[in-house]
């Protein structure tokens, strides 16, 4: 054995600003009465990453640092950051995100403690860096529950009542050795924990140990992976709960009948609705409208007529849908670089909407005639039946547009 309990494991690639601020989390902040270690895997950084690293370790940081000559993608260099782990126990570390150190080390008592058990699951911190404060919790687990060795249909039970990502957990280092990770159909925390379940019991427990930055200090606004997934991972969140039944199905754990099956399709299906619905409402934060709006009608036909992430911005999604689909036609029409916008008074409220909705800075918006020539001008008409008129003018008649032609397939 190393004598290291605990292996905090950091993938990085070129996001030198980023490390820094999570390294000198550890070196103020984690203060175990256990030996650890931080594994760092850099995929090939061309940044100062390295930099950032030897200067942490003349910090006294009980660092090792690994380096690829080629980037081999970011699923990879997460599972190598995982295997070359020495210690008893792992636990993965986003490069901008950071560990409750008190937290960290009452679950590593608890395992300790608890022989049998092969991972600590628990819910985790959404954080402000700016204001220094939780903004939320990712999941709730209102008392420390520990499921049996193959305790499947327990489980399966627990985290669809919960809507329960077990995606952050401190794993013991014997039972990760064999959990094989499917990575691309199936989202890989379920088949993770059907793994686990299948060598011992597993918990999760009621205390966060895990702060996600959703607010850097260092940028604002910045792009998460995780909330990527979110957007668009419904049918893999599907996949990894379809496989994580088929693996008690297997094992003998769950009884599987012609009513059995339509009770886990039920479950599996609800969840998944579900988080198309928080897909829709991400969407919509992000202001494309009509992605939010095929997944409402999703969500609509799932038969969630009132589904609270959906509420918020339900009354205008039919308005915000019909302007963003002349905006996508018109930034996709080649050669047209005028949008006329006919017989309304004033436009540029209706401007300043378009271009917040994405409308190219290439297509100027005008509501004066003389300004826009036929053949590279698309035309917005107040009026229907103007339509007619722009088209004996010489605009293009698929590129003249009323909001009946645009709003009147958006049914609520």
């Amino acid at each position: 054995m190393s004598g290291i309990k605990l292996s905090i494991c950091i993938p990085t690639y070129n996001r030198e600003a980023y490390l820094r601020n999570a390294l000198t989390y550890c070196r103020n902040d984690y203060k175990f009465d256990f030996p650890f270690e931080i594994v760092i895997c850099d995929n090939a950084s061309t940044d100062g990453t390295q930099e950032v690293v030897e200067e942490f370790i003349g910090h006294g940081l009980p660092i090792r640092y690994c380096k690829r000559e080629v980037n081999a993608g970011a699923s990879a260099n997460v599972t190598s950051a995982l295997r070359l782990g020495r210690g008893e126990y792992l636990i993965y570390l986003a490069d901008d995100d950071m560990l409750i150190a008190d937290a960290v080390t009452d679950t590593v008592k608890y395992l300790d403690q608890n022989r049998e058990v092969t991972c600590a699951h628990a819910p985790w911190f959404l954080y402000d860096e700016v204001t220094k404060n939780d903004i939320t919790k990712f999941y709730n687990v209102d008392e420390n529950r520990k499921f049996a060795h193959g305790s499947f249909t327990d489980v399966f039970q627990y985290i669809c009542e919960r809507n329960i990502f077990p995606e952050i957990a401190i794993y013991r280092a014997s039972a990760l050795r064999s959990a094989w990770i499917p990575r691309d159909i199936c989202f890989y925390p379920f088949p993770y924990l059907a793994h686990f379940l299948d060598q011992g019991a597993v918990t999760f427990l009621q205390r966060p140990f895990y702060r996600s930055i959703a607010n850097s200090a260092i940028v604002r606004d910045r792009p998460q992976e995780g909330t990527n997934d979110v957007m668009t991972s419904w049918d893999r969140y599907r996949g990894g709960l379809e496989y994580f039944l088929y693996t008690g199905v297997r094992r003998g754990a769950v009884n599987l009948t012609p009513e059995t099956r339509f009770k886990y399709e039920e479950m599996c299906r609800i969840f998944t609705l579900n988080r198309m619905a928080v897909a829709s409402r991400f969407w919509a934060e992000r202001k494309n409208f009509i992605k939010a709006y095929e997944l409402f009608t999703r969500v609509m036909w799932g038969g969630m007529l009132d589904h609270p992430e959906i509420r918020p911005f339900r009354e205008r999604l039919p308005l915000m849908v019909a302007i963003q689909t002349l905006i996508s036609e018109v930034n996709s029409a080649i050669g047209i670089n005028t949008l006329l916008l006919a017989g309304f008074p004033e436009i540029a409220a209706l401007e300043n909407l378009m271009r917040e909705l994405g409308l190219s800075e290439k297509v100027k918006v005008t509501k004066e005639l003389s300004d826009s020539p036929p053949e590279s001008t698309a035309v917005f008409v107040s009026v229907e039946r103007d339509r007619e008129y722009f088209v004996a003018l010489g605009y293009l008649p698929g590129l003249v547009f009323h909001e009946h032609d645009l709003a009147r397939h958006i049914i609520m």
